[in-house]
């Protein structure tokens, strides 16, 4: 007898400690391998090139849904919040190699194609073509490994089902319930909390976003108030949120009876819906007027040798170049920055930033709205380089093919209206650049000359205008940058020492 019970004890002895481990260390534990999840890397790819921005595609797996992975709206520049959906490239049930590409999205500047990394089927497209305004990180697709789990997704729907839980949600449910012995009337207590903090449960927060649901407002049934799944499932909206006075209460009713119809097609306007660009390009613009202190310098340059020398340099070009005359302004501010690096800065809000090449941007006018590509250092490249590399640049933007890193950025910008017989006019600064230079039209103009016999001759004049940060650059060096500008197109040979 005392041998069995000593051949039993080592295993009594195991039991025990088991039984001894505390429920909130148990509890870390299963929350640690509940937070546990894949992250699929992917890339975009613009004209063949590909940057490396990351996307989160979580795997789950449910009782009502195998294992998958929920790809979410991809962050393709540092600006971006929200995209529009394109053409999509795949299709239900098409498998995906690693590059394949996915979606075309539309970014606030450009069309980008939306690359994925890893092996999959596409079960299900959440975001189809022309979904617009979609938030960072919303969904947007349904990746499975193994082809026969399409069909498991022919009628997922994200807003009729939330995402069931996996297997260690259960796990922790179960688990919360038993973390403490908490009051009765605990369960219909405000959910509690630590400052601004609102406890629930991970898939309560899940479902209360996905939902729009404040929970602050949710009455958690959970341990010492905690929200879980269930009060989030049986949320009703207060009551005295939508309580008003009765007359108020029926004025919405008459309003509505009272209100116009649809406007006919004789209406006298057209309601055009705002592009990610035109939202970006408003938003951008108004800041810097508002917040930047603007001042302008104005100046003419006579532009004869300029011509003469761009006539001279095409007709030995045998059609290998053409430049242009926004070509030498280009060079020429690119030497000018060179001179008075004051001028090639930046506001940085606690430092100015002062760069070592001229990287300039061109206004461009698209369909979509203006862009500003860039041709980086122009000081160090001829003007048959700086030609080839707009006339590339431009004619990309106004396909919508630009990568990020090439309209982002930059030093200083040009913005010429010359070639729309634009005499002058003041272009506002882009932010972080200091200065803008807005480039006129060529005219022919009468001027005093006591070498002629008439007393006069007639000149090409050029008239520009710079607008400056006076917070980086002071109105003296916006004057020394403007002298040395005009110095360099009215003797442009010595833009080539």
């Amino acid at each position: 007898m005392s041998a069995s019970r000593s051949a039993q004890l080592p295993r009594l002895l195991s039991r025990a400690a088991k039984l001894a481990t505390p429920a909130t260390a148990r509890l870390a534990a299963i929350r640690a391998s509940a937070r546990q999840m894949s992250t699929t890397r992917v890339s975009t790819r613009s004209n063949g090139l590909r940057t490396a921005p990351f996307v989160r595609a979580r795997q789950y797996s449910s009782k009502s849904y195998p294992e998958h992975q929920l790809v979410g709206m991809p962050a393709l520049s540092p600006t971006m919040t929200q995209g529009n959906v394109g053409q999509w490239q795949k299709q239900v049930g098409d498998r995906i190699e690693p590059g394949d590409v996915l979606v075309e999205i539309e970014t606030d500047k450009a069309q980008m194609d939306f690359e994925f990394q890893e092996e999959g089927y596409l079960a299900k497209i959440l975001a189809p073509t022309g979904t617009k305004d979609l938030g960072i990180d919303s969904p947007v697709a349904i990746i499975v490994e193994n082809e026969a789990d399409v069909a498991a997704f022919a009628d997922y729907s994200p807003d009729a089902k939330a995402e069931a839980a996996p297997a260690q949600e259960a796990a922790v449910a179960k688990e919360e319930a038993k973390e403490t012995a908490a009051p009765a009337k605990a369960s219909t207590s405000s959910p509690v909390e630590s400052g601004d903090r609102i406890f629930a449960s991970p898939l309560a927060k899940m479902l209360a976003k996905e939902k729009n649901i404040d929970l602050a407002q949710v009455k958690g049934t959970g341990p010492r108030g905690r929200i879980v799944k269930a009060d989030i499932e049986g949320f009703v909206a207060p009551v005295v949120e939508k309580a008003a006075p009765a007359p108020a209460a029926k004025a919405p009713k008459a309003a509505a009876k009272a209100a116009p119809a649809a406007p006919s097609v004789s209406a006298g306007y057209t309601d055009i819906p705002l592009t990610n660009m035109r939202k970006v390009i408003a938003t951008r613009l108004t800041e810097a007027k508002s917040t930047i202190p603007h001042y302008y310098l104005t100046q003419n340059i006579t532009m004869d040798n300029v011509n003469k020398l761009r006539k001279s340099l095409n007709s030995a070009a045998n059609g290998l170049y053409k430049l242009s005359v926004n070509d030498f302004v280009i060079k020429a501010a690119a030497s000018a920055l060179r001179d008075v690096p004051d001028v090639n800065s930046s506001w940085q809000g606690e430092f100015v930033r002062q760069h070592h090449h001229a990287d300039i941007a061109v206004a461009a006018s698209t369909p979509a709205g203006l862009i500003t590509p860039i041709v980086r250092t122009c000081d160090a490249k001829g003007l048959k380089a700086i030609s080839s590399e707009v006339r590339d640049l431009v004619t990309r933007a106004r396909a919508n093919k630009l990568k990020p890193e090439e309209f982002q950025g930059g030093s200083f910008t040009v913005s010429n209206l010359g070639m729309f017989g634009i005499s002058s006019f003041s272009a506002i600064i882009n932010p972080p650049h200091a200065a803008i230079l807005s480039v006129g039209t060529t005219e022919t103009k009468l001027v005093l000359d006591e070498a002629s016999e008439k007393g006069f001759k007639a000149v090409e004049n050029m008239s520009v205008q710079l607008s400056a940060d006076h917070r980086v650059v002071d109105g003296a060096t916006g004057a020394l940058f403007l002298k040395a500008f005009k110095g360099y197109l009215e003797n442009p040979l010595t833009m080539l020492l």
